[in-house]
């Protein structure tokens, strides 16, 4: 099955037209006609199944034919991930994190941060590329990128986590889950947190915990803690 992505459609939609640019990719390059059937989600957890009526390059028309709504996870995984100084590590962290499952990401912008611009527009395509390639109805939440300080004081109803490699009274992160529990990890920069910022994340109830024995990268300790969560809850 190949998943199209249309922040449009919705459970009362009968009819819609694919823009341009995918009008033209469907017709030219996958060669679909009239009657074929096409399956579309809208990120929202609807999956839906239509019928195209108009192989229009410039204009493909569908009739939707059915629909069906996926239940969302049991938990919600907000992971705080500071850009990395590569801008490719950090796109290769939104891939593999949606095509894993992850609910919300926030870029942290942080005292040993060499990166502190994104850039929003491309980092979604990449969640919506993912989401269709892993067969996902639900793409991630991006949030716009907030300094640390700023970040680190709002009041998640969440079990709250931060790696960090200092070496202090950590608990390892995999001991700490709990199963269908709304999770929130922060994640460091090249350099890891200030001892400034941990200190901050203790006094507003994060839990220090570690992700192994090795010094992992940014990207690496966030797949690792997606997964994590993931597998905690399978």
């Amino acid at each position: 099955m190949q998943l199209f992505y249309n922040s449009e459609i919705n459970e009362n939609t009968s009819q819609f037209s694919f823009s341009k640019e995918e009008s033209k990719h469907i017709i030219k390059v996958l060669r679909k006609k009239v009657g074929d059937t096409m399956h579309i989600t809208n990120g929202k957890g609807w999956l839906f199944s239509a019928k195209i009526s108009s192989d229009n390059i410039k204009n493909c028309v569908a009739q939707v034919t059915n629909k069906e709504f996926q239940d969302q996870p049991k938990y919600h995984l907000h992971l705080a991930v500071a850009p990395t100084k590569m801008n490719d590590r950090y796109e290769w962290f939104l891939e593999k994190a949606t095509e894993i499952g992850i609910q919300e990401i926030t870029p942290i912008i942080c005292d040993h941060s060499e990166r502190k611009v994104i850039k929003p527009e491309r980092f979604e395509k990449i969640l919506q590329s993912a989401m269709k390639q892993s067969l996902s109805c639900y793409l991630p939440k991006l949030n716009q990128a907030i300094a640390f300080n700023n970040f680190i004081t709002h009041d998640f109803k969440s079990d709250l986590f931060i790696a960090h490699c200092e070496e202090n009274n950590r608990t390892a992160l995999k001991q700490a889950l709990k199963l269908n529990q709304d999770t929130t990890i922060l994640i460091g920069p090249e350099g890891d947190f200030s001892s400034k910022e941990i200190a901050l994340a203790l006094e507003n109830n994060y839990i220090p915990v570690t992700l192994g024995n090795t010094r992992l990268r940014t990207e690496t300790a966030a797949i690792v803690a997606c997964h994590s969560v993931a597998f905690v809850n399978e």
